[in-house]
Formats: C-alpha cells, sequence, structure tokens
C-alpha cells in the first residue's frame, strides 16, 4: 500500500479514504492520531493492525463539535458538560458512560464507557467535518513506541501499513490528552495526565481524583496508555533525578559496563556534558518542563539514528505538566532509575 501525505489544502482528499473505511493520520494539539471511522468496525481492526496494539487497549473517540456528542452516551455529568465548554476544543479526553450500539465493539475494548475528546486543531476538525463521522484516533505509532508529533515521525512508522497522512506540521503540546474518567460516583478521576492538570480541572469543577496505580498486563485498561511499559524507543531509558555529580556518575557507571550514552537533558546539561558521551538531544531551556514535555518523543525518536545503545534521561519534578512528562518518561524508562 502506498501512503499517500496530504497537505492542508487536501482535507477532501483524506476524507474520501475514511469513508472508504481506509486510515488516514491526522494532527492535533498533541500528538499525531491514527484515524478510522470509529462506527466500522473492519475500520477499526485496521488500527489495531496497522500499529500492532492489544486489543484490550481502547481508542479515543474524535468528533468535531460538543453537541455530537449526546448521540454516543448515555448521559454527560454536569461537570462533564462545563468542562467541554471550558477546554473543548483541547487536550482533555473525557470518559462517558457508552450508549450501546453508538461506535464499533472494538473501540471500546469491551468496556461499557468509552472516551471522547474534540482536538484543538483546524484541520482535524475539518476533516472529521468533511468525512461525516467521529474519528478513532490513537497515536499514530507503532504500539508501544514514542508517539508522533511529526508527520515524518508518523510515515517512519507506518509507511506502507496506511493510506494516508493529513500533514499540519509539528504538533505544540507533545504529549497526549488528559484523560478524566467522569463516570465515577465521587468525583472525576484523572486515569492519564497531560496538560491540562489536576489544578486547572479543579478551579472549574471542584475535587478530581488521580488514579496512579500501575496497570499490568494481565488488566484491562480503561483509558490509553496505562500499561506498565509504554512510549518506549528500541533502546533503555534509565531516568536521572539529581545533581550534576549524579550525572556525571551515572555516566562513568554506564560508559564502564561498555555502553554508548545518549543524553536526554536540558541545553545547559547538553553544554556542559557534550564530547564526554556518545550522542546528546536538548529538551530545551533549563527549568522549563513544557520545553521538555513538547521535546520528549522526538527525544527518544532521535537516538533511533545513532548507534547509542543506553538513554539517560532528565527528570523533573511534577508540577503542572511536569507530572505528564514523568508520567511518559517513567513508562517509557520502565520506572528504572539511576541510583548513585
Amino acid at each position: 500500500m502506498d501512503t499517500k501525505v496530504f497537505q492542508l489544502d487536501e482535507i477532501e482528499q483524506a476524507a474520501a479514504l475514511l469513508k472508504q473505511g481506509e486510515l488516514v493520520s491526522f494532527p492535533t494539539e498533541t500528538v499525531y492520531g491514527l484515524g478510522a471511522n470509529a462506527q466500522n468496525e473492519a475500520a477499526v481492526k485496521k488500527v489495531y493492525l496497522a500499529k500492532g496494539r492489544p486489543s484490550d487497549n481502547p481508542l479515543i473517540v474524535h468528533v468535531s463539535s460538543i453537541e455530537e456528542v449526546n448521540a454516543y452516551v448515555e448521559e454527560i455529568p454536569e461537570a462533564a458538560q462545563t468542562l467541554m465548554e471550558k477546554f473543548w476544543p483541547g487536550p482533555l479526553t473525557l470518559i462517558f458512560k457508552l450508549k450501546p450500539g453508538a461506535f464499533a465493539d472494538t473501540v471500546t475494548a469491551g468496556l461499557d464507557s468509552v472516551a471522547i475528546r474534540m482536538p484543538d486543531n483546524q484541520a482535524t476538525l475539518a476533516l472529521i467535518k468533511a468525512a461525516g463521522m467521529p474519528l478513532v484516533g490513537p497515536s499514530a505509532n507503532t504500539s508501544g513506541k514514542p508517539s508522533p508529533t511529526t508527520a515524518q515521525h508518523v510515515y517512519h512508522d507506518l509507511q506502507g501499513k496506511i493510506a494516508g497522512i493529513l500533514d499540519g506540521g509539528e504538533t505544540g503540546v507533545g504529549l497526549e490528552s488528559t484523560v478524566l474518567d467522569t463516570t465515577n460516583p465521587e468525583a472525576p478521576v484523572i486515569l492519564r495526565p497531560g496538560a491540562l492538570t489536576k489544578e486547572a480541572l479543579e478551579a472549574v469543577i471542584g475535587t478530581v481524583y488521580v488514579d496512579r496505580h500501575l496497570v499490568s498486563e494481565e488488566e484491562k485498561p480503561k483509558a490509553p496508555g496505562m500499561k506498565y511499559k509504554h512510549y518506549a524507543p528500541d533502546e533503555p531509558v534509565i531516568i536521572v533525578d539529581g545533581s550534576s555529580e549524579s550525572w556525571q556518575a551515572a555516566i562513568a557507571h554506564y560508559q564502564d559496563q561498555g555502553e554508548k550514552i545518549g543524553l536526554l537533558v536540558n541545553e545547559t546539561r547538553a553544554r556542559q556534558f557534550k564530547g564526554q558521551v556518545a550522542e546528546v538531544f536538548s529538551l530545551g531551556k533549563e527549568g522549563s518542563v513544557a520545553e521538555a514535555a513538547k521535546a520528549l518523543y522526538a527525544g527518544l525518536r532521535f537516538f533511533e539514528k545513532t548507534d547509542v545503545t543506553l538513554i539517560l534521561a532528565e527528570a523533573y519534578q511534577r508540577d503542572g505538566i511536569g507530572d505528564a512528562y514523568m508520567n511518559r518518561l517513567e513508562k517509557a524508562a520502565g520506572h528504572h532509575y539511576f541510583n548513585d
């Protein structure tokens, strides 16, 4: 299969493929999604096949308006309605009780709930409208690997496996959306942190819980990205949390073991240690977790093109989007830290 890359003036052509049951990747403000008709069982199964994604991992449905949600869910809790009006379009996925028959069975992986969001990307909103259907949109990558933040990343992973890619340039946030379960009777629960933080949500609706338990391989996750290891490159990742002395110790320790080290660090540390290791990728200016979050997946992918055998990655404080950054990095590293 040839994978065609569509420009932003070719949305109608991309939509035509979706209507035919084909897969088309699309840009969002978070990462690139892999689009298919959420009401077409055969099309949704192609998503799992293209990604090599486990069938117990549910998919997020993307819509182009708040009004559409009523057709797909049993009820919209008051908190969810408030959040949609405040934050949609935007990097917030909400989980609702599913209206039976609203989507293909494989969308929800057998659950009685469904995850829905309205992405903040005008090209993709136009694509959904032109296709005339809700679209599933998991990250457009090989399952378990770092999510794509450019059309080139998608092409690298899925060329020949999908019909098209709508090229919208580099994504803005760089990490997947916050997933909030609105079906919990006590208070909404964050199942996956993202750019919209607990504090931002609580400022609008009050108490929000955070689910931090690790989903084992045997469990069925309620939202994407909850499995123990996820977002991982081919090379092992070790997290370093500490001073320059800790970094020096980590570099020496793994070099003594014969590893070719790649560093995923802020630009100050990148300058400090460049020349001591095989490769360095800057996450942005020191102290900017927003820049680090945006660059994380590109950084993890960068080392695929090198002879690096081990990646040492920088930890950040779990403040604001730092919580989402650490969530993704810990899963990429399998929660492995360097202890000097």
